[in-house]
């Protein structure tokens, strides 16, 4: 399987809080509508915790800011994932990034795609 996986920071004047509530309540179910024609195989969220543990282990390397949460795509295949588009693949993906930009900071929200390699199980 292909996995995509994209690293959310919020827009600046939404509170963490507001940002995984219109993630969760509002985008998610955008997702689950669409991904039959987008070919999506399974579609996971990953909130981030407010808590003093993710300050501390933060700190204790020196890491950047963290992140609001971490979307994870699944396809069967990259074929799946770069098929040529049609009428509706485009109208939906064009929704999704709408739907984005009303919550997400893209300018600061990397994502790519990857081949998972489990090692614990």
């Amino acid at each position: 399987m292909i996995k995509l996986t994209f690293c959310l920071h919020r827009l600046p004047g939404l509170t963490r809080e507001a940002f995984q509530d219109y993630w969760f309540d509002k985008h998610a179910p955008l997702v689950a509508k669409h991904s039959k024609v987008l070919r999506i195989r399974r579609y996971v969220q990953m909130h981030a915790a407010t808590h003093a543990f993710n300050d501390a282990i933060r700190a204790s390397r020196g890491a950047p800011q963290m992140y609001d949460g971490v979307a994870e795509l699944w396809w069967d295949s990259i074929e799946d994932l770069t098929a040529p588009p049609t009428p509706e693949t485009q109208a939906a993906g064009l929704a999704l990034l709408e739907d984005e930009r009303k919550f997400i900071d893209l300018s600061r929200s990397p994502l790519f795609i990857g081949e998972e390699k489990v090692i614990v199980s």
